[in-house]
């Protein structure tokens, strides 16, 4: 033991072995990651290796005695690291990325005195760097003045390349597409570590600033004269009807419309939806050929495109990568224009989707999340709150907001893989074999039923009548992966056509005063939405950016495209290169010159989009004279009580 502790390698792997575990017990006992799983908790232990290795490995480079020098200065470095984390981390429930550091204001929201978040036990976190700086003074004089040879350092660094490529292998495999999605910071940083989360949030900073230099204001304009020339003229009939009303905006986690009048076992699943799409007296009305528009974003791509009427991104998600671009959401304008107060409530985690940042920009004045909610083991399965207690704890907070507002209401029980406690389960489970398309109609059932009490309760708080109220679902349930259960459960053959037509997801609106459409046939999709609004609303959308169209104009534009490059008409469709006829469901060998103009205006429209957000070319345009930039600083997503403390 002697020996090992007197040699520079043996300094090397005992630093390396101290880090590995204080970080390891950093993560267990300080950072709330949600580990589950022998495979989650084995990662959770084992990533911090490879970061060790890596850095630590460098100072091998240095000659004779510097090494323990630059052991112990990096070991220092990333100690520091680490610790800001925690410090950080006991007051936003986060971790420091590259943009709070940028954000100085959001990074100095640790309260009156960092001193405040410190506790006499965190000196605990310092014995490894005590421990390493004492055995040096003592060991120092045994060790050879000469460099290491340069295969030693290599092949200590190559280790630590090896053990973070297993570590990515392991993580892929129990959490696929974790780079490209980026669901979650605490995702990265339960799967890889802090460190290799902090690399990787540097390179993903590094893409978006090199894409946003390069951008001027000229790149603004060709984007400008595409969507005026797309611009639909409101119908005069319903321009303005919406204003001064509140409006609640309830979006079905995963809810495909094939829902919808569904019969299983003989009962319906749906129930509830059902008499609000076939209600004889017309109150809402449903767009039975609305299609979700979403990418790897799923959730914050749904959320995105229906505030923003941009299109998410290819690869990953706009929330996570772009969520300090300028934006003029449908919150900001609403405020700016006639005084609405914006709120989201969701019964999750605040970064998740990094939605307490990007919210800001938004323009979002309140986001309700777990902190807000009875997060009780009993309330909570799956991705976060269970629907009904969610639905029931948001009444009061909907009822403290200033009116007029506008209310996001997001649900989340109905999530992949549509887990549900048996006492919530009020419908047995379909019988095609596949667990997940098999409990997707009970917890599809329980959200129904979620839904029709919260209405109740909304009736009871006087909340109902007076509101808009919005209904859609955010993204397809169940992929291509099911396509056997799916068959079995539509009794058709899924084909590609068949699959892009099981992307439909439900659109309902109800306006007080004004009498519904019933069902209304016209094709379109979540690009539509803002404009749609903007225009009930009395405020004219040709001002602004949006790549959709008022659904209920008559020039409308009925073409979907999907962020693939596929896209639905009402008569033909292109998916996967191939056109089909959608009555006969034929492909169409000899596609006409109208469906090839229109493959190239989809591709064309997707690539502006991309456009403005790559480039954050929203920074380049003022809609009107009344327009005021999104001051993120201004926004704090916090109880009172929080609030006060910060300031």
């Amino acid at each position: 033991m002697k020996k090992l502790f007197s040699t520079k390698m043996g300094f090397f792997a005992i630093a390396v072995f101290l880090f590995w575990i204080k970080t390891y017990v950093i993560y267990k006992t300080e950072f709330n990651l949600g580990v589950s799983g022998a495979l989650q908790e084995f990662l959770l232990f084992f990533n911090p290796l490879s970061s060790g290795l890596i850095f630590l490995g460098i100072a091998l480079f240095a000659r004779g005695r510097k090494a323990g020098i630059w052991i112990i200065a990096i070991d220092i470095i990333l100690s520091f690291i680490l610790y800001a984390n925690v410090v950080f981390y006991r007051f936003n429930t986060d971790f420091i990325t590259i943009a709070t550091m940028m954000q100085t204001d959001n990074f100095g929201s640790l309260g009156g005195s960092i001193a405040d978040l410190t506790i006499m036990s965190d000196l605990f976190y310092t014995l490894d760097i005590i421990f390493l700086i004492v055995l040096f003074i003592k060991m120092k004089s045994n060790w050879s003045l000469e460099r290491l040879q340069f295969r030693k350092p290599l092949t200590i660094l190559a280790a630590g390349v090896l053990a973070f490529a297993i570590n990515l292998g392991l993580a892929e495999a129990d959490r696929p597409q974790l780079l490209e999605r980026t669901f979650d910071r605490n995702y990265l940083v339960k799967y890889l570590g802090a460190f290799n989360f902090m690399i990787y949030d540097g390179i993903q900073s590094a893409k978006t600033s090199t894409q946003r230099v390069l951008a001027d204001s000229s790149d603004i304009t060709e984007v400008e004269n595409y969507t005026k020339s797309k611009y639909a003229e409101p119908n005069p009939e319903l321009f303005g009807k919406g204003e001064g009303k509140n409006i609640i905006k309830i979006h079905l986690e995963s809810f495909q419309s094939f829902l919808i009048d569904y019969e299983l076992h003989g009962e319906e699943v749906t129930p509830f939806l059902n008499s609000l799409v076939n209600d004889e007296s017309k109150n809402f009305t449903y767009f039975d050929n609305f299609f979700h528009q979403t990418e790897q974003g799923k959730t914050a791509d749904a959320e995105l495109i229906m505030d923003t009427s941009l299109y998410g991104l290819p690869q990953g998600s706009a929330f996570s990568t772009k969520g300090d671009n300028t934006y003029q959401a449908l919150p900001a304008i609403l405020d700016q224009q006639q005084g609405y107060t914006s709120g989201v409530f969701h019964g999750d985690g605040k970064s998740f989707w990094n939605r307490d940042e990007v919210y800001k920009h938004l323009g979002i004045n309140e986001f309700y999340h777990e902190d807000f909610y009875d997060m009780s083991e009993e309330n909570v399965i799956n991705y976060g709150l269970k629907d009904k207690p969610f639905f029931e704890e948001s009444i009061p907070l909907l009822k403290e907001m200033e009116q007029p507002f506008y209310a996001h209401m997001m649900t989340l029980t109905h999530h992949h893989p549509y887990l549900i406690d048996e006492e919530d389960a009020s419908i047995a489970p379909a019988e095609t074999g596949d667990g997940s398309v098999d409990r997707y109609f009970q917890t599809a059932r329980y959200l129904d039923e979620s839904l029709e009490q919260f209405f109740t309760d909304l009736k009871e708080a006087g909340l109902y009548e007076d509101s808009i109220i919005m209904i859609y679902g955010d993204h397809y349930g169940i992929s291509e992966n099911h396509n056997r259960a799916m068959a079995e459960i539509t009794g058709e053959e899924i084909t590609p056509l068949k699959n892009a037509e099981l992307q439909r997801v439900p659109f309902m609106i109800r306006v007080p005063g004004v009498e519904g459409q019933g069902t209304n046939h016209e094709y379109s999709g979540m690009v539509d939405v803002m404009p749609t609004l903007l225009h009930l609303m009395g405020i004219d959308a040709k001002d602004y950016i949006l790549f959709g169209t008022d659904m209920f104009s008559e020039d409308h534009k009925e073409f979907v495209p999907f962020r693939s490059g596929d896209f639905m008409t009402e008569k033909y469709s292109s998916i996967n290169g191939t056109f089909y006829d959608n009555e006969t469901k034929e492909a169409i060998k000899e596609p006409t010159q109208e469906m090839l103009d229109m493959k190239e205006t989809v591709m064309r429209e997707l690539e502006l989009s991309d456009e403005v957000l790559y480039g954050d070319l929203l920074r380049f345009y003022t809609p009107n004279e009344e327009w005021e930039p999104v001051d993120e600083s201004d926004y704090f997503y916090m109880k009172e009580e929080e609030k006060g403390k910060e300031e």
